[in-house]
């Protein structure tokens, strides 16, 4: 099959940076089915869940490994797999709340970007097919918004809502949208005077008909590649401010993780941070590259050379 015949899937299964990525994303994707499902059980039971359990004679256990080669009697009661990543302060399961913290960057990744991209992408579109006063709107309302302190706006809305997540989702939403934007309009620009287009103007095809179902599945790319892109942004973000002790309330972001954990970084208690850094920069660099893939396969003008 030659090259101009695959799909875009084959295609980016075929290099090996974004078959890599592609794999990791599916572990954390699964990782954060998996803690729903835990989450969600728990809140049906009305119980604690397991990874918000306290145990104080299971505190500061290292990972499993370093604990097989010390022997069983040093830590009596715990099994050879028990805290695979160890324990915090209070007993709970490194591991555990690590899985947690997939899921609740999952909900900010895809809630955020369910807010931006659709307002990015309506004004980009209606900006860039209709031009004068229109375009100028958009425009103003891209500068309006970029102008803004982003972090400030962001953590004014979560004040305003209120403890959890749906301010940082309204906030982090609410200030991404720009990027989209300006891209989706400048794609749009350029296919407004094309043939099809024109045509379908001829045929008597109304604007919106024109748009939504001759121009923007030909915008459809920008708007992969800006998901690829913001997705790690926007979770980043939201460590960020949970680690302020802004957003979530009573479950491990990874934030409030890592503003547990440097607490203690100073006793030798290093797994936990080290741990959610790691998942962190595993989340953003496997987006980052599949973002970069992303562009060359979609972008026509990068793979006709143009």
């Amino acid at each position: 099959m030659s090259g101009g015949t695959k799909s875009v899937g084959q295609r980016l299964w075929a290099r090996r940076d974004a078959r890599w990525s592609l794999i990791v994303v599916g572990i954390y994707l699964a990782a954060a089915i998996w803690g729903e499902c835990v989450y969600r059980i728990s809140r049906q039971a009305d119980r604690t869940p397991a990874y918000n359990r306290v145990d104080e004679t299971q505190r500061y256990l290292p990972p499993a490994p370093l604990r097989w080669g010390r022997g069983e009697p040093a830590y009596p009661g715990v099994s050879a797999w028990a805290y695979p990543l160890g324990s915090d302060n209070l007993g709970r399961d490194v591991l555990a709340r690590v899985i947690q913290g997939v899921r609740i960057a999952f909900h900010v990744g895809i809630i955020t970007s369910l807010i931006a991209l659709p307002l990015g992408v309506i004004l980009g579109c209606l900006g860039g097919y209709f031009g004068g006063r229109t375009d100028s709107v958009v425009n103003w309302l891209c500068a309006t918004v970029a102008s803004m302190p982003g972090l400030l706006f962001i953590l004014a809305v979560a004040l305003v809502v209120g403890p959890g997540l749906a301010g940082l989702y309204f906030g982090i939403g609410l200030t991404t949208w720009v990027g989209v934007c300006r891209n989706v309009r400048a794609e749009t620009i350029k296919h407004r005077d094309r043939a099809y287009v024109q045509a379908a103007q001829v045929l008597g095809y109304s604007h919106a008909r024109i748009l939504f179902r001759h121009i923007l599945p030909n915008v459809l790319h920008i708007v992969l590649i800006c998901f690829s892109l913001r997705f790690p942004s926007a979770v980043a973000t939201e460590v960020f401010v949970s680690f302020l002790g802004i957003g979530v309330q009573g479950e491990p972001s990874w934030g409030v993780m890592i503003n547990n954990a440097r607490l203690r970084l100073w006793q030798g208690v290093w797994w936990e941070m080290t741990f959610v850094s790691v998942a962190i920069f595993a989340l953003v660099m496997s987006f980052n590259q599949l973002a970069d893939a992303l562009r060359d396969e979609l972008d026509p003008a990068l793979r006709t050379g143009a």
